[in-house]
């Protein structure tokens, strides 16, 4: 009987030993392929799943660069955002650090297959642009521009590109262009998140219509 105590209690002793013992080194998990990733001299990582993404919006010939007014042919504007940021914008209505917007310029075309009439999208993609916000590494304005020629790393654009002060001037949340996102806009309505030069524009906008529609016969 002894024996057994004494194998129960350095039994015993073992089991609360390896409940305190240091654990084991596990490596931390991968970094989320829907964050930004830098490289190690501040080059924005292009997120190659960015089609997996939440889709937000199409534009067609829309554009805020006097550059595209002289094109000869139209163009798509596909905007997705990483799924993280769009589920926080649900609940508050703006977005959310380490959000990542992603336009994506394509080839429009109107003669293909057994389309008569419009325009649908080609496999050829004109251009890739980033809008980042990361609190930490962009101060002031939390956010940055990135363009993208292919899939390699790119710098930021220059904080003096207009692309800054248009969406700082008339971006309708947190200096992005929600007013172009139907199925967020009034997300932000409702939560009251909408910036106060956005509700002016707005306001200025829709008496002007009025105006219109009463000067008519």
């Amino acid at each position: 009987m002894l024996r057994i105590a004494l194998i129960l209690s350095l039994s015993l002793a073992v089991l609360a030993w390896g409940a305190v013992s240091p654990q084991p080194y596990r490596p931390s998990p991968t970094p989320s392929p829907n964050t930004p990733q830098y490289t190690s001299d501040g080059r924005l990582v292009f997120p190659t799943n960015y089609r997996e993404w939440v889709y937000l919006s199409s534009g067609v010939d829309m554009n805020y660069n006097p550059a595209f007014q002289k094109m000869d042919h139209s163009m798509f504007d596909n905007v997705f955002v990483n799924p993280e940021a769009y589920k926080s914008f649900l609940q508050t209505g703006t977005w959310p650090d380490k959000t990542m917007l992603v336009l994506e310029v394509r080839m429009a075309a109107d003669h293909g297959s057994i389309n008569k009439q419009g325009h649908f999208q080609t496999g050829d993609v004109m251009g890739m642009e980033i809008h980042v916000k990361d609190e930490s590494r962009f101060t002031p304005g939390k956010w940055a521009f990135f363009g993208f020629a292919d899939d390699k790393p790119a710098t930021s654009f220059a904080k003096d590109m207009p692309c800054y002060s248009c969406h700082e001037q008339h971006g309708a949340v947190d200096t992005t262009f929600t007013q172009f996102y139907p199925t967020l806009i009034e997300i932000a309505r409702k939560k009251g998140t909408l910036s106060a030069a956005y509700l002016k524009e707005e306001a200025a906008g829709t008496k002007a219509q009025e105006t219109g529609a009463a000067k008519k016969p």
